[in-house]
């Protein structure tokens, strides 16, 4: 066959056309390398091991623009701060940050495992600095306080990152807590008209009550009314740590889930499909959860100090133990928040390396989160301005790893535990007042205790050195 040059010349138009501009250029690839697929994760032919690394190489991938990153642009729809239609600033085509588009990578901005250590200790799936902070949906910015406020006004949300590690026993035992409370509903529901309380592991949700035609669900406390537990996410967004990175992974990155848009789906405009597939997310989501958890490592005074946290009230939202009914983990696709054991493909031992829980005998594991996945009011110090009906409220934050994870709160505002102690308002205001009451000695005896609350030396060190597979 012979093709004349304005043959050829058309050949080469097509072709440019077909694929995005990028892949034009020389020397550049995806960084992803292999694929993977969910018939990988679950055909046998993967140890959880050799799952766990490939999640942790997702995890870790500057991804670029040919594996996905980034979004096209259209100026003339109307909206502009969604998902596939994000406007880059200075028109540089790659990053945002304002809202979203503002990481390569999940390591960015989960890198840091001792912020106690100087320099600092960094690793995989750690906390993020002030400087990784998520700046979340805001229309306004008035950095020059132009409007005479006292402060920058702002009104998005300001999210600093937190830490993976422990996350599969707090995802198991949220699980449980959710088929629990659905179990509640079900009793009013076989049982009109009585109040029925909405209590699962030492946690009250408020109540429910069934009048034969509707569920009352205004006496709910701490959760939406649909009785999923959602431990992940500052405001208890997320059901499951895949749960929260099918939004993570648009948000920061324009890296859209096949499970999100559909196979062979260029859902935000960028000339790319497929950008994660099911089963790198099932990767992702085992890496996530199969971390080490931390630990306790006491200092002086550390067990008064323990009495004294207990005695002013912090253990009411700060609960110091959780014990699962099993000590099985199980990872699902499709997840469903309502229906927490259907569509399991992997389950794991809690008892097991690399977590290690506690075996507590007759029931599951124990875990010492020293929080009740619940979500309380902080106050209007600590409000965000949202404009959502909870912007005062937030999920309990997790206190096992406290002494290496500075700065603290939703936001990082608080530089020190002292700080962030002095900040609880709300539900928390009589707790800090009992804080405040003690004296200076036993306050140091608490600030002990919370300093002995540990993350985990060399979290993913069993998996073994990094993999190199980038070649810019």
């Amino acid at each position: 066959m012979h093709l004349n040059s304005s043959h050829l010349t058309a050949a080469i138009l097509l072709l440019a056309m077909a694929v995005p501009a990028a892949a034009q250029l020389p020397g550049q690839h995806s960084n992803l390398g292999t694929r993977l697929t969910q018939t990988d994760i679950t055909n046998g032919s993967m140890s959880v091991r050799d799952i766990r690394r490939e999640g942790r190489r997702i995890f870790s991938t500057p991804f670029n623009k040919l594996d996905g990153m980034g979004e096209g642009y259209d100026p003339t729809l109307p909206d502009h701060t969604s998902f596939g239609n994000r406007p880059t600033l200075q028109n540089n085509g790659t990053f945002l940050r304002i809202n979203g588009l503002d990481a390569q990578t999940c390591q960015e901005c989960h890198g840091i495992v001792s912020n106690a250590t100087i320099p600092v200790t960094l690793g995989i799936g750690g906390v993020g600095s002030s400087n990784n902070n998520a700046i979340f949906l805001p229309t306004n910015i008035d950095v020059a306080d132009a409007a005479g406020n006292g402060f920058a006004d702002f009104n998005g949300r300001f999210i600093n990152p937190p830490f993976l590690f422990g996350a599969a026993g707090i995802e198991a035992s949220g699980k449980e807590m959710t088929s629990d409370l659905l179990a509640l509903k079900q009793q009013a529901f076989l049982n009109p008209n009585t109040v029925v309380s909405l209590d699962t592991k030492g946690v009250n949700f408020g109540t429910i009550s069934y009048d034969g035609t509707s569920f009352d669900t205004s006496n709910v406390e701490g959760i939406e009314h649909d009785l999923v537990v959602r431990p992940f996410g500052r405001k208890g967004e997320n059901f499951t740590t895949r749960d929260f990175d099918r939004n993570a992974m648009r948000f920061h990155m324009g890296m859209e889930a096949v499970e999100v848009v559909g196979a062979g789906v260029d859902g935000d405009g960028d000339g790319v499909t497929d950008e994660l597939t099911i089963g790198e997310m099932s990767a992702l989501h085992m890496f996530a959860n199969l971390q080490k958890k931390p630990v306790f490592r006491p200092r002086p005074g550390a067990g008064l100090g323990f009495l004294l946290f207990n005695q002013v009230g912090c253990n009411d939202c700060h609960m110091p133990m959780i014990i699962t009914d099993s000590n099985n983990h199980t990872f699902s696709f499709p997840d469903l928040g309502d229906d927490p054991t259907a569509n399991v493909y992997a389950t794991v031992n809690l008892r097991a390396k690399p977590m290690r829980f506690m075996n507590v005998p007759g029931a599951g594991v124990a875990l010492f989160p020293f929080a009740d996945l619940k979500r309380h009011d902080m106050g209007p110090a600590l409000a965000e301005s949202f404009g959502s009906p909870i912007d005062a409220e937030f999920t309990t934050a997790r206190l096992w790893g406290i002494a290496d994870t500075a700065p603290y709160l939703h936001d990082g505002r608080a530089l020190s535990l002292a700080e962030a102690i002095d900040m609880h308002g709300g539900e928390a205001a009589q707790v800090r007042a009992n804080f405040t009451a003690l004296s200076s000695n036993s306050q140091q005896l608490v600030l002990s205790f919370l300093r002995s609350l540990r993350t985990p030396r060399n979290p993913d060190r069993d998996l073994g050195p990094p993999d190199r597979n980038v070649n810019n």
